[in-house]
């Protein structure tokens, strides 16, 4: 059996350091997004603060067994071998979730899924335990302490309402205070902001970093509980001095120096209390091995679980450099930041989340009841507030423009410090994600951003990440206690079955990250394009996208015909996959349109009407491609009967027609001459008389009962659709003709002045 539980081992070192890097790809979000989403420095700068924090967090570290001790489950009713199952278990599920949501972009709490993977695999083999002894349900106490796990339940929920309420009311009086323009105020008023808010973290820091330090006695620990007030006090003083003769001196940009110093912090108290989340189980089941190779045998009770171990220095040293090296390297940190800042930005743009039922009756709530308040307001008040929340022009909706402004992201960190600080002084168990997350949604609350344009996909955004948290607990405790059943039970087979899995759910979800990710680097090339355009520009940019979308049509168009015929469920998905790709263009150009008129000139009216139409039709095309190709993959995927021979035929011809009609298109498009346009309307009413005919026909295949409804309901709506691909493509030609005609005409007007 030694070479059994030495693999064990081993497979737990592995996924220690694999752990290290999902966990950080995971909590990086937590001390990055503030710094990241005002642009307080260059990220080079913040990835440099940030690497400081947790290289001087990992030797704060708290311990061997921060989880474990604290009593999830009592080691010492466990024998050894049933504490190996446990803890592969664990880091198994652990590494699997923690990756599943790091590939989604979702924010999770890395000490709440340990906590309920510890539990889920503790109870699991606490009832393998029951049914083999003379126990009973009702003693499952006697090895699982609930009364631990029911805490951090609440310390969940209560983190959730409270970061985000204080979040909202701070940020609503600070922006009272300083307003959008706080430039102006912080001349004046800054450094007393400074010193609360350099104040607040620095005890952060005591009480987050001080408490698990090495070299931090007890006594020193007591005289820094004991003399709360007095550092307090001292820290305000002092920073507030210091920050106003940097301010007079050399200009300090208070927020930014706030910003810096908040994201130190959090990166320290990340790797000072969350590194244990990564390795505490890996380096627990190290220490249980010493022990089964001094006792000689599996079946001893693991009493020196139970005992405080201090982990060596070194060891952590190595997981802050391996922290370090992902933080850099990881692009899934840098995609869960992007979700957090995508639902706190300031500006509107294109929202990630869609719309609920729940989101909608919230924001109509929310609505209501802020209209009653506002009328409850005296008049002069209301307009005196809202003034003090007029922003500045938001000419800033370039992709590189900061997603929010340096006095929030300060907010940020300042609360989020706070509230860490002071669950951790009353010994309340807390989740660092969970906080900084809140806070921030709270803070963009109050400062506006999810006004009415934005609200109802930024409250769907909220309730989805904090649904997935609640989501990590249930499958946490759930699939480590399968894992920990598996393992009890088929060994050797069971473990390389789950490691195996392990490394095939991971690697499935890096394929579609980066698939997303190119998507996303594609996206923001345009956007960049988008930002660079100019009048002319968007002329040619718009010719290209007419051009390319008519070019494309004709291909999607056979390509579903063939799948009809043959039948062939591969070829209409990756026919549907494309539709959707031409909808996501063509949605993602009217949801910008505000923007990219803005580029064309002044006085173009005319223009910029002829582009929004051809938007609109660009986009009613892409729904009838949808709408052919939709039925045709339902009708087979359901097994119904084929079309006809007379069908097949009919469909082909009119599909070829339709081809050739839209390469004639496209040659004006791509040439710019409309002088043919009496003859593309002469090709357009053939074939929508063709169209009509075959109507006919198949009224009267239906009349003779030759054909049954549902290759009716297909056939008449492919039909429809043709003929609404017909007419939406003329008149696109028409839109598309109209707006460079006028936008030659006003160029040479003004050439004429």
């Amino acid at each position: 059996m030694d070479s059994f539980y030495l693999l064990i081992v081993i497979i737990l070192i592995v996924l220690a350091v694999s752990d290290l890097v999902v966990g950080v790809s995971n909590d990086a979000v937590n001390f990055l997004n503030s710094a990241i989403g005002a642009k307080a420095a260059p990220v080079m700068v913040i990835m440099i603060i940030a690497s400081l924090g947790i290289l001087f967090g990992a030797t704060f570290s708290s311990g061997l067994m921060e989880v474990a001790r604290k009593g999830i489950f009592h080691p010492d009713q466990f024998y050894f071998s049933e504490i190996m199952i446990i803890f592969l278990a664990v880091m198994l599920t652990d590494i699997i979730l923690l990756d599943f949501f790091n590939t989604l972009g979702l924010p999770t709490s890395t000490t709440v899924s340990i906590v309920f993977e510890l539990l889920g695999a503790a109870v699991a083999v606490s009832l393998i335990k029951i049914g083999g002894n003379e126990d009973t349900l009702a003693d499952l106490g006697k090895y699982i302490n609930s009364e631990k796990a029911l805490l951090i339940i609440s310390g969940i929920l209560l983190s959730v309402f409270i970061a985000f309420l204080v979040g909202a009311i701070v940020q609503f009086i600070t922006r009272i205070v300083f307003t959008f323009q706080y430039e102006k105020n912080l001349r004046f008023i800054g450094s007393i902001w400074g010193g609360m808010s350099i104040t607040a973290i620095t005890y952060f820091i005591l009480i987050k970093g001080a408490k698990g330090s090495s070299f931090v006695t007890p006594e020193m620990l007591e005289w820094i509980n004991s003399n709360t007030l007095l550092i307090i006090v001292y820290c305000f003083v002092g920073w507030t001095l210091i920050l106003q003769l940097l301010n007079w001196a050399f200009k300090l940009n208070i927020p930014k120096f706030i910003i810096l110093v908040g994201t130190f912090a959090l990166a320290m108290a990340f790797a000072g209390n969350d590194l244990v989340n990564f390795i505490g189980v890996p380096l627990a089941g190290l220490e249980a091995y010493k022990e089964y190779i001094s006792v000689g045998h599996a079946q001893f009770p693991m009493i020196a679980l139970t005992e405080k171990i201090q982990t060596p220095t070194f060891l952590l040293l190595l997981a802050g450099a391996i922290m370090i090296i992902t933080l850099w390297l990881s692009k899934k940190a840098m995609s869960v930041t992007r979700t957090e800042l995508n639902l706190a930005r300031q500006v509107e743009g294109e929202e990630r989340f869609g719309s609920t039922l729940l989101s909608r009756s919230i924001v109509k709530v929310a609505v209501s009841f802020n209209n009653g308040i506002t009328k409850a307001i005296p008049p002069k008040t209301l307009n005196a507030i809202n003034k003090r929340f007029s922003t500045p022009s938001l000419e800033k909706r370039k992709s590189d423009a900061a997603s929010f402004d340096l006095l929030r992201a300060s907010s940020n960190l300042t609360i989020a410090s706070i509230l860490i600080a002071f669950a951790t002084s009353l010994k309340l168990p807390l989740s660092t994600t969970y906080v900084t997350f809140m806070t921030a949604m709270g803070t963009s609350l109050a400062d506006r951003a999810w006004g009415r344009e934005s609200a109802v996909y930024r409250v769907t955004g909220v309730f989805t990440v904090v649904g997935g948290w609640f989501l990590t607990a249930i499958s946490a405790f759930t699939v480590a206690a399968l894992f920990a059943v598996i393992i009890h039970y088929t060994s050797y087979i069971g473990i390389i079955a789950l490691v195996l899995l392990a490394i095939f759910l991971i690697a499935r979800t890096y394929i579609f990250f980066r698939k997303k990710e190119s998507e996303i680097t594609k996206r923001n090339a345009e956007e960049v394009e988008d930002d660079a355009l100019n009048g002319d520009n968007v002329i040619s940019k718009c010719s290209n996208t007419v051009s390319e979308t008519i070019k494309t049509i004709p291909g999607l168009l056979k390509d579903s015909f063939d799948g009809l015929t043959l039948e062939d469920m591969k070829k209409l998905r990756k026919v549907a996959k494309k539709v959707k790709e031409v909808n996501k263009k063509a949605k993602y150009l009217k949801d910008n349109i505000h923007s990219t008129i803005d580029k064309l000139e002044e006085d173009s009216i005319e223009t910029g009407h002829y582009y929004v139409e051809v938007l609109g039709y660009l986009r009613e095309i892409a729904h009838c491609l949808n709408f052919i190709i939709e039925p045709i993959l339902e009708h087979v995927d359901n097994n119904h009967k084929s079309i006809t021979e007379d069908q097949k035929s009919e469909l082909s011809d009119l599909v070829e027609a339709i081809s050739q009609f839209l390469f004639d298109i496209l040659e004006v498009v791509n040439a710019e001459d409309f002088k043919k346009m009496d003859e593309i309307l002469s090709n357009q009413q053939q074939l929508l008389d063709t169209i009509e005919k075959l109507k006919k026909k198949q009224i009267r295949r239906i009349k003779n009962n030759e054909v049954g409804t549902r290759n009716s309901i297909l056939y008449l709506g492919i039909l429809e659709e043709m003929k609404n691909l017909a007419l939406y493509i003329v008149n696109l030609l028409k839109s598309h003709r109209d707006f460079i005609t006028y936008h030659k005409n006003s160029n040479n007007n003004s050439e004429l002045f």
